[in-house]
């Protein structure tokens, strides 16, 4: 089977998480720095080194569920990759998945400077943890 991308895409940094093969469980795998590579160019390695067959994408709605500016600026994104990738992108919604992923960390006993590293990748996790539930068969 292929595997599924998630992406949590912020203004500094997109974390991803990446589906086991069978679509049951979300891990994390890696953050992207924006200001140090492309990330449309470092998600197409991901896609191609993973046999990726679509990617799901943290939607930053505002907490009442309505599209805000962040929101916007996913979606411009998406369009991007969607272009260059020609794969399925799934917007998901990733309201206080930061925040879950903050008291995870938290209570795993992660050190501050260790969660500001990877917050990104466990929030994207979550991300694609909570589409893989909703979509188990």
């Amino acid at each position: 089977m292929e595997r599924i991308l998630g992406l949590d895409i912020g203004t500094v940094r997109i974390g991803l998480a990446l589906s086991d093969p069978l679509g049951i469980t979300a891990q994390p795998l890696e953050t992207i720095q924006l200001k140090k590579c492309d990330p449309i160019e470092r998600i197409r390695e991901l896609v191609e080194e993973y046999s990726i067959s679509k990617l799901v994408i943290g939607n930053p709605l505002t907490l009442n569920g309505k599209s805000s500016f962040a929101s916007e600026k996913v979606a411009e994104f998406v369009e991007k990759l969607q272009k260059c990738l020609q794969l399925e992108c799934i917007l998901w919604d990733e309201r206080m998945t930061t925040a879950q992923a903050e008291k995870l960390m938290i209570s795993s006993g992660v050190r501050r400077q260790k969660r500001r590293e990877s917050i990104d990748q466990v929030a994207s996790a979550i991300i694609l943890q909570s589409y893989l539930d909703a979509h188990q068969s």
